[in-house]
């Protein structure tokens, strides 16, 4: 099988989301595992519970990720598109399909940039931490993982068959 320009596209920005995913973890470092708790909290006393759990190293890890988290969600988008053009050119895909593949990325990555941007402000003001904004926020992140996941799965499983049937011939 040739690898085709949209191909080579897809393959280039997920490999380019491999690394950048690779470098927030390492930047990370122990960390890491304190994001997930924090996109997904879903109170102020949560919120805080799990800021004050950090040690000071773990608060600058948590605050020097955010550069390179700027720049990620653009990655994942392009990549996700572009693995959403590469399906488009092997299999027909309706147009609510294309539509819902085309715009999911972006409007993940967007949500992306909204809950880095909360999480940078309430690190360093505290006093901000709301169950209003806290909730709004993990919401905003919810929905951020459903359509990335919900996008990768759909192109995964649209791979998988695209492949098991160039295997069959």
């Amino acid at each position: 099988m040739i690898l085709s320009a949209l191909d080579r596209r897809m393959l280039g920005w997920s490999a380019l989301f491999v690394v950048s995913q690779a470098n927030i973890a390492r930047l990370l470092g122990p960390a890491a595992p304190k994001v997930l708790e924090v996109q997904t909290a879903w109170s102020e006393q949560r919120y805080r519970q799990i800021l004050a759990s950090m040690d000071e190293t773990e608060i600058a890890r948590f605050r020097s990720h955010y550069l390179p988290d700027f720049v990620h969600p653009a990655i994942y988008a392009f990549a996700l598109r572009a693995g959403a053009r590469s399906l488009a050119a092997k299999t027909p895909l309706s147009p609510a399909v294309t539509t819902a593949l085309a715009v999911a990325p972006v409007a993940s990555a967007a949500g992306d940039y909204i809950e880095n941007i909360v999480g940078l402000v309430l690190v360093d003001n505290r006093e901000q931490i709301t169950d209003t904004v806290v909730r709004a926020t993990t919401v905003v992140s919810s929905v951020k993982w459903v359509l990335a996941i919900g996008t990768l799965t759909y192109l995964s499983q649209g791979f998988l068959r695209v492949w098991g049937r160039a295997l069959l011939r």
